[in-house]
């Protein structure tokens, strides 16, 4: 969009004042804009997508917040782990003779008297955290990304500013204008009657020695973020224009839009008590403390292969697909002690993914249970399996189950309606996670409430994909896709897995060090493979359903459930060469891998 005097990534906030002041001049009416977009996020999408700005923008984290300044345009990856509800605020209102715009800001840029003419508008709060269990190559990219994009971002930002001869706003405004009115979601979602009263009544809170207006309070939110922590920055997320249904829990998101945390406005909380009343608020204001926000202009859903940096460009052809299962094949024979049928079974379990669900059957799983496992051997083999599958995938997890654990751990999220906010719990992950559950350490002992509840909730995961959140009145099943591994001494009674194999190493290796490249070709193999589409051609089928029928002559103890995991079986193992068609030489394979598997079972 040519013309536009501003720049869109140094002085985001002036590229949305102007967009509005050319909606008003154009004959838009800001009353009946309700807060949807008048053309700002055009402008955005063309600056940071069709002129490629969107590397330019830096990064927000714990190592760079301290050198962004507020309002700047910024990225944020995380994870939603809660939704705070919706938010009344004034979207607009008249100074004077002019329409004025407070969208994507937390203060008004110049005074609301409590005369003016004004809009309420609603917006989304959602709390997200940076997503949990990313592998340590993951973090160190990531981080290494964030203090690259800062250090340019901020060269350019001096660059516009000098060029332009143009204070930040916060340096010039003789007076700070609070906007925030927060209401409970129950008050706001589908009740025109509570922003009809709030336009009646006029303003609900007003500062009468002042021009700063406070339209309302969060008492029912304070001390719902936690404390900052230094090396995970949580992020207070405002979402305009987005329907409801386009951002879901536990959905891993980037979001690029104007940071407003200003440590000054902290300070002056301290410095004067007249200003306290103006202050009450830790949710609005912010301090040091406490998490930042972010007024989203846009966001992007993630997946899997989103985290994978510097990721080699490799095409998808059978013999290059070949050569890289080959060599990670061999590569997790040698974590597994030489046991090339359990390295086969944890490539199958590496690449499954749920791709449907048909009523409760969560389509695609697969997941994996290595018996023969005891303290001693979990030490070695389990320890390097860990780290092999840290090194392959970008989001891990483990868990030692013991009786203690299970006793006293918060596994399932759970609401606390004296907070208003959703209390996270260990399975709280995000899609694409990899859980390795460690049940060699399971001694004797009794299980109190909670370590039921809890082994209930692992089993969920298990057989449905599914964890039941507790909103204390009632229980909430969600869905999820996290790949499940459990090590034991024998089949596991409380974790039913799809594929139960016995381990049998013969031998530790000696060097399991990989090389950066073969890295970097395994974890695009692994993350590109595992979302290819499946089917199989109607003469196969009918050769697979002959198979089927033969076995079950062969084995009446055979029923749905293992016919429905060969099936899976025989898609991963297609998907492991890169093929999306099943072929006969890939279904014998997924046969001979059962009868290796129900001869150690014997």
């Amino acid at each position: 969009m040519g013309g536009i005097p501003f720049d869109c990534l140094a002085n985001p906030l002036g590229a949305v004042r102007i967009t509005f002041e050319r909606a008003i001049s154009s004959g838009s009416d800001p009353k009946t804009f309700n807060g949807k977009d008048w053309g700002a996020i055009e402008v955005f999408k063309e600056c940071l997508f069709d002129q490629n700005g969107l590397s330019q923008v830096p990064i927000l984290d714990s190592s760079t917040i301290g050198r962004i300044k507020p309002n700047s345009l910024v990225r944020f990856r995380g994870m939603v782990q809660d939704m705070l509800g919706n938010e009344l605020y004034v979207g607009a209102y008249k100074d004077e003779s002019t329409w004025r715009t407070n969208k994507y800001t937390d203060v008004a840029s110049f005074p609301m008297s409590s005369s003016s003419e004004m809009s309420m508008w609603e917006r989304r709060l959602l709390y997200c955290v940076p997503v949990r269990g990313q592998s340590p190559w993951v973090v160190e990219a990531s981080s290494s990304a964030a203090a690259a994009s800062s250090v340019a971002a901020i060269n350019r930002r001096d660059n516009w500013a000098s060029q332009h001869g143009e204070k930040r706003r916060r340096d010039d405004d003789t007076s700070v204008d609070k906007m925030d009115c927060n209401i409970s979601n129950h008050e706001v979602k589908g009740s025109p009657s509570s922003t009809k009263k709030m336009r009646e009544d006029g303003l609900p809170c007003l500062a009468s020695q002042s021009h700063e207006l406070e339209i309302g309070e969060t008492s029912s939110m304070q001390s719902v973020i936690p404390d900052f922590d230094t090396k995970s920055l949580s992020c207070l997320v405002k979402i305009y224009d987005s329907p409801e249904t386009a951002l879901k829990l536990n959905d891993v998101f980037e979001f690029v839009g104007v940071f407003t945390f200003d440590p000054e406005l902290v300070a002056s909380k301290d410095e004067t008590a007249e200003s306290d009343a103006l202050f009450e608020d830790e949710l609005v204001n912010l301090p040091p403390n406490k998490v930042p926000r972010l007024h989203c202009l846009i966001h992007k859903k993630k997946s899997i292969q989103n985290f994978l940096c510097g990721s080699p460009v490799i095409e998808r052809v059978p013999y290059v697909i070949r050569g890289i299962r080959e060599s990670l094949v061999g590569y997790l024979t040698a974590v597994l002690g030489n046991d090339g049928v359990a390295a086969q079974s944890v490539l199958l379990h590496l690449l499954s993914q749920v791709h449907a669900r048909v009523d409760t059957v969560a389509v695609g799983k697969l997941s994996l249970n290595l018996t023969g496992f005891n303290k001693e051997t979990v030490s070695v083999f389990g320890n390097q399996l860990n780290l092999a599958i840290q090194s392959l995938l970008p989001l891990t997890q483990a868990l030692p189950l013991t009786v203690e654990y299970l006793n006293t751990a918060s596994l399932a999220p759970k609401k606390d309606y004296k907070a208003n906010r959703l209390i996270t719990g260990s399975l709280q992950l995000a899609d694409g996670t990899h859980l390795i559950l460690d049940e060699t350490q399971l001694n004797s002992g009794t299980l109190n409430s909670t370590g039921v509840e809890n082994v209930q909730v692992l089993k969920s995961l298990m057989e449905l994909q599914k964890v039941e959140y507790d909103f204390e009145y009632y229980k909430l099943e969600m869905s999820s896709d996290v790949q499940l591994l459990v090590l034991s001494e024998g089949k596991s009674n409380i974790l039913p897995a799809d594929l139960v194999l016995p381990f049998q190493p013969s031998s530790v290796g000696s060097s399991l060090n990989a090389d950066a490249n073969a890295l970097q070709a395994w974890r695009w193999y692994l993350a590109t493979l595992r979302s290819l589409p499946h089917v199989i051609d109607p003469e196969l089928q009918k050769v697979i359903e002959n198979d089927l029928v033969e076995a079950r002559q062969e084995d009446r103890s055979l029923g749905s459930n293992d016919f429905s995991r060969w099936l899976t079986m025989a898609r991963l193992m297609s998907a492991s060469f890169g093929e999306t068609s099943l072929s006969l030489e890939h279904w014998q394979m997924v046969k001979e891998l059962e009868r290796l598997r129900k001869d150690r079972l014997k």
